[in-house]
């Protein structure tokens, strides 16, 4: 029953203690988390950048509608997306399989050829919205992850992600902004922590068909 007093502790923390830092065998521990989300065919069409340099995160800042936490969190992960993943992607992903199960190539090409076949069937726009869905799956073991180390953290979305991109030279390595999450611990003057956490009514939430 731990998950739901966790998922109750937690909030979109708004303002952060920018004295304290997440020890980093806890940020091990939500990286772990992290890698461990479910994406479609454990494909994982995205990469994580842990923004630490102070000088970068006060560049995104006013990208971010300026908000405090960009600045002031622990750490700035910003989960960027493949915007268009191909046989590149899919040629590695089954390298690894096989380096990490014990198996020749050669026995993966049938499960290879499918993924790409499905890929392939994707339009370029399509590619790029289906990649960024994957972040949100990695980001939902983020926030879990942190409520159960009792770290805080915010999911956002209000961010520029042009921007990002120019400043992080995403665009030349194929890579676009998807999502941003702060982690850290809360201040005491953020009264959001006080708040009751409001939801719908299970019964108004779920329908039995």
């Amino acid at each position: 029953m731990n998950f739901i007093e966790n998922a109750k502790w937690r909030y979109a923390t708004k303002k952060y203690d920018n004295s304290k830092k997440v020890s980093q065998k806890d940020l091990e521990f939500i990286k772990e988390a992290v890698n461990l989300a479910a994406t479609s065919y454990g494909l994982q069409p995205f990469k994580v950048l842990i923004i630490e340099n102070p000088e970068i995160r006060k560049q995104l800042q006013p990208a971010s509608w300026g908000q405090s936490q960009i600045v002031d969190a622990s750490h700035l992960f910003v989960f960027v997306n493949v915007v268009n993943p191909g046989e590149k992607e899919i040629d590695a992903y089954v390298e690894n399989i096989a380096k990490v199960r014990n198996v020749n190539t050669e026995s993966l090409q049938g499960f290879s050829n499918y993924i790409k076949g499905a890929i392939d069937k994707f339009s370029s726009e399509q590619k790029a919205i289906w990649t960024s869905k994957q972040t949100y799956l990695a980001l939902g073991n983020l926030l879990n992850a942190a409520a159960e180390l009792k770290i805080d953290a915010t999911p956002i979305e209000g961010f520029e992600p042009a921007k990002y991109n120019e400043i992080l030279g995403l665009t030349e390595k194929g890579l676009h902004a998807s999502v941003v999450a702060a982690i850290g611990y809360r201040s005491n003057e953020d009264g959001n922590q006080h708040l009751k956490k409001v939801r719908k009514p299970l019964e108004e939430l779920f329908e039995v068909i």
